[in-house]
């Protein structure tokens, strides 16, 4: 098993204006949290979004990985939209200068559930027609579902038509341990049931009691059982750590390095 560990930079596009430009800064922060690997969504490259020469070799300086590119569109409409797909294929193309690396595919919640069925017909034929196109190009995909109260694959029985409807041959899973709480469920039921599918993971903790966005490791989610899960399951790729507290809204930088201290002194330890 190689489990590597890395940062998502959504901790960072909470504050958007801020850090939008900046991702040397981003890649020096998860540097300095003992990351290995990052997980940009597209929006978060900055400088690097039409250079994916130089960004290979801000990573390469900095001796990190791009583990995941994250493409979030609406999708929601029968098929893509044509600057959906012009998107999309752009976006595929970038990846062409980093073999080997994952596509995360995510859609955007609403503003509601109305139409629920339809839109997660919609939802699961769009993105199924992404990652056909990326696997013609040798590109794995994974599809990530949030939790915000708009979101279409919130709940275990979203879950039920999302992973049945997604095309296994081009398209797995990329499950989020915050998410999956946050939709009711628990996340290790969910890595188990669906452990044939999960292609990327997604770390971040909240604590059942309130509700709340906290640091890894101070939360409800237990963590260290689910490295441990996919230790014995023979897991090969990466874990993602984000944080979608306040604290980490006020201070991004500051709670990755704190993340990454959990990472080295209790998760690291269990394999990898």
């Amino acid at each position: 098993m190689t489990v590597r560990y890395g940062f998502q930079t959504y901790t960072w596009q909470m504050s958007y204006e801020k850090y939008r430009n900046r991702p040397n800064h981003i890649l020096d922060t998860v540097r300095r949290a003992g990351g290995v690997g990052v997980e940009p969504e597209v929006c978060m490259l900055g400088t690097y979004t039409n250079e994916p020469e130089a960004f290979q070799e801000a990573l390469a300086s900095r001796e990190l990985q791009l583990a995941a590119l994250c493409l979030a569109l609406d999708w929601k409409h029968d098929r893509e939209t044509d600057e959906e797909r012009a998107e999309a294929d752009r976006v595929i193309r970038y990846m062409g200068a980093f073999p080997g690396t994952l596509l995360t595919l995510v859609q955007l919640p609403g503003r509601d559930l109305k139409d629920l069925a339809q839109r997660q017909a919609r939802a699961l034929a769009n993105v199924n027609a992404v990652a056909r196109r990326a696997a013609e190009r040798g590109i794995v995909c994974a599809f990530h579902p949030n939790s915000p109260a708009g979101s279409i694959f919130r709940t275990e029985a979203d879950y039920r038509i999302l992973l049945e409807g997604l095309d296994a041959r081009c398209c797995g899973y990329a499950p989020d341990t915050g998410h999956i709480a946050n939709g009711g469920m628990d996340a290790g039921a969910i890595f188990r049931d669906y452990r044939s599918l999960i292609r990327h993971v997604h770390f971040k903790d909240r604590d059942a009691a309130t509700g709340r966005w906290t640091a890894l490791g101070e939360g409800s989610i237990d963590h260290a059982a689910i490295v441990r899960y996919l230790r014995e399951t023979a897991y090969d790729g990466w874990i993602m750590v984000e944080e979608e507290s306040a604290e980490a809204e006020a201070a991004p930088d500051e709670v990755t390095v704190r993340n990454g201290r959990f990472i080295r002194e209790t998760l690291a330890p269990l394999g990898g």
